[in-house]
């Protein structure tokens, strides 16, 4: 005989789009991970969840009429507490058995039911007993109600609730939004489960507009879906609707032709999903003349605004055609057309007007308006914060390229912000940096510039774009290291989730534009060129965001499919060109594969504490006298020394890290031997502190392309 599967579904008010699919997935785990935790689903049940704006449900598969009763042994007491010097029962196991609801009418039969096992060092008395197990009923009651609670809910609504008793009254209601209807069906049978003033039945309501009937009656927990798509008109798994409108979005598109292809915006198509219980694509037009309009804008604020699809052609380019996912499917869809076009067309308007304002003033003229504009209340206004990334980008660009460079630079980071007291970016602030692009191209200020303006915050995110100039990367450098040592400066680090100044992501962007576009950069140097501009703003904190910036890379590494133990031996070092360092962890994975790799590692660990000791006296100099080398291992660590690690340092000088660690592996037969006969510690002081140079001068020639003790198992 097949478990019956069960289904329940919450009716409730419009829930919030943007955390609809969560909410879903939420509820369909908690319920079915509860009834699985109290035996009346298995591991092998199958969950499915259905979220749509209205509602929220969950399909369980073979889900028992009663959980099966269990047998529970339980710990009573101590046998020395529970039995008297007679092996009679005391009063106080008397009254725990009582309180576990067995039979104390005869203690001497409820003696002999006890089991006595060794607990520790004590025998204990233990109590079987037989749990039953739990109805459906209770079983779902409890499984409901605690996946309500664990809703990950936005924000909580009040609402008030009629009782059910003579006297009339309110109750007040806690929940997401008002809830107006609850199913529970196993199998074809309704279980009367009970939730915010609602008790589950078996019917439920279909679409707003387009339902075949009111209420909609499910006949079982399998035709839910198929009964609420063609009673309903309501498609109620998130994913099916989801698909279904992508596949509407892309035949839309192909009836526009010439290759048109909606924008693709995942974010955007989950939201859409969220609002939608019957979705139905139409195809609407703007004019063309508001394509004069910067497409970043048109776009914005046609997805942000009005969750529409924008078309854009094969190039890539904006056209005049947007896809508007409506919730109602009419035989003549002219009027949700047109409404949709009239509603769109003053949202274009603005944005044509705030692009027409502010092409009429230059971007160097809005610099002195930075002044005006708060950035930190401990660092200044943007104004001061612009002379600072023009500072950091003079150092870098210094550094990196010719007066052209600087020059470009410079014109950059001026003009960088000042797109922020333009129109256009005070209505959407997504759009700084491309809007000042564009405002440089207007005043003539050619692409290297316009470029470096519009990607001076890039990257923006991970994934992201690295700025397409020398210039850009110089201004999008300095940004990011001017906000880094500056908050660092004044204390204000990330704590936890806590990071409203993206520092994280800062320090991500530094490493990806260092590593990336190999610049001959000294992370160190960066950091301490960048405090200078501060003045007496900040305290140096450097070497913390010099930790901060390691432990960024580290993780980003470790993503990148590196070991814990590769990466920790590279950092270790803390390498300054951040462009080396894969090409270090090249060479330590083809070290650690050698066979000599082992014992080399814990030579290292070895020589490493040796070392450590030696210096807590006095500095130890990796200088040898031949003169004193008594013992032959000792002479031939040396020699090997002398003929290998000119080798292996011009590899290395070379950028052939692989092959520098290589040529050092020939030294595990001589280090072996030198640990198995010498005694480094000697007596003799000129003897020790040459055996102490000698392994000094070893340890620099092999931890030149990371510490390989960190590799010792």
């Amino acid at each position: 005989m097949t478990t019956p599967n069960l289904l329940v579904e919450l009716f409730v008010e419009e829930l919030p789009p943007k955390a609809l699919q969560k909410l879903g997935d939420a509820f369909a785990t908690v319920l079915s991970d509860q009834l699985k935790a109290q035996g009346l689903a298995t591991a092998a049940s199958v969950v499915t969840p259905f979220a749509s704006p209205r509602r929220l449900a969950a399909h369980v598969t073979a889900v028992a009429d009663k959980a099966a009763d269990k047998a529970v042994q339980q710990k009573l007491m101590p046998v020395t507490v529970g039995l008297d010097a007679s092996g009679n029962a005391t009063p106080a196991l008397l009254k725990k058995l009582q309180a576990l609801g067995a039979d104390v009418s005869n203690p001497a039969a409820a003696v002999a039911a006890l089991k006595r096992a060794q607990d520790g060092k004590a025998e204990a008395l233990f109590y079987d007993s037989v749990v039953p197990g739990a109805t459906l009923q209770e079983g779902l009651q409890k499984a409901l109600l605690e996946a309500l609670a664990k809703l990950p809910i936005p924000k909580v609504m009040s609402y008030q609730l009629e009782t059910d008793c003579e006297l009339p009254g309110w109750t007040s209601v806690n929940f997401v939004r008002p809830a107006h209807g609850l199913v529970a069906l196993h199998g074809g049978t309704v279980v009367p489960v009970k939730a915010l003033g609602l008790t589950a039945g078996n019917s439920t309501t279909g679409h707003r507009f387009e339902a075949a009937v009111s209420p909609v009656v499910l006949q079982d927990a399998d035709s839910y879906a198929a009964t609420l798509k063609k009673d309903g008109a309501v498609i109620a798994s998130f994913a099916e609707r989801k698909a279904e409108i992508a596949r509407q979005l892309t035949a839309a598109a192909a009836k526009v032709g010439n290759g048109a292809r909606p924008i693709e915006d995942e974010a955007l198509l989950d939201e859409v999903t969220a609002l939608v219980e019957r979705p139905n694509v139409v195809i609407c037009q703007f004019e063309e003349q508001f394509l004069g309009v910067p497409q970043e804008c048109l776009i914005l604020t046609m997805k942000a605004n009005q969750k529409y699809f924008p078309l854009l052609d094969a190039a890539g380019k904006l056209t005049n055609k947007f896809l508007v996912v409506s919730n109602i499917s009419p035989e003549d869809t002219s009027f949700v057309t047109g409404g949709n076009e009239r509603v769109v067309r003053p949202r274009l308007a603005d944005a044509k007007f705030f692009f027409d304002q502010d092409r009429k003033k230059t971007l160097a003229s809005r610099v002195e308006g930075l002044g005006k504009v708060v950035y930190h209340n401990k660092l200044g206004t943007q104004g001061e914060r612009v002379e600072r990334v023009r500072a950091i980008a003079k150092a870098i660009a210094t550094q990196l390229g010719d007066a052209a460079l600087m020059a470009d630079a410079d014109q950059a980071a001026l003009l960088a912000k000042t797109d922020l007291v333009t129109d256009m970016v005070g209505e959407f602030p997504e759009l700084q940096g491309i809007m000042g692009g564009y405002y440089a191209l207007n005043d003539g200020l050619g692409e290297t510039v316009a470029h470096a303006i519009e990607d001076h915050y890039k990257p923006r995110f991970a994934g992201d774009a690295l700025p397409r100039n020398t210039a850009g990367v110089v201004v999008a450098l300095a940004d990011k290291l001017e906000t880094l040592v500056g908050m660092f400066g004044i204390g204000n680090l990330p704590t936890g989730d806590r990071d409203p100044f993206a520092l994280r992501r800062h320090a991500l962007g530094v490493i990806r534009m260092l590593v990336e576009k190999d610049l001959s950069l000294d992370l160190n140097a960066l950091l301490a060129g960048a405090v200078p501009a501060f003045g007496d703003k900040i305290t140096d904190a450097s070497a913390a965001l010099a930790d901060f910036i390691y432990d960024r890379l580290a993780g980003s590494l470790r993503e990148q499919g590196y070991s814990a133990q590769e990466v920790d031996a590279v950092l270790a070092l803390r390498p300054q060109r951040l462009a080396l360092v894969e090409k270090q962890l090249a060479a330590v994975r083809a070290f650690a594969a050698l066979p000599e790799s082992p014992a080399l590692a814990a030579a290292n660990k070895r020589v490493g504490n040796i070392l450590k000791k030696a210096e807590v006296e006095g500095a130890v100099d990796a200088h040898v006298n031949p003169d004193l080398l008594q013992e032959k291992a000792e002479q031939d660590l040396y020699a090997a020394l002398q003929r290998f690690v000119p080798e292996a340092n011009a590899q290395f000088d070379a950028g052939d890290y692989t092959a520098s660690l290589q040529t050092l592996a020939v030294l595990r037969a001589p280090v072996d031997a030198f640990f198995d006969d010498v005694m480094v510690n000697a007596e003799q002081l000129d003897l020790r502190l040459n055996r102490q140079g000698l392994l000094k001068t070893l340890h620099e020639a092999m931890n030149r392309v990371a510490d390989l003790s960190r590799l010792a198992a």
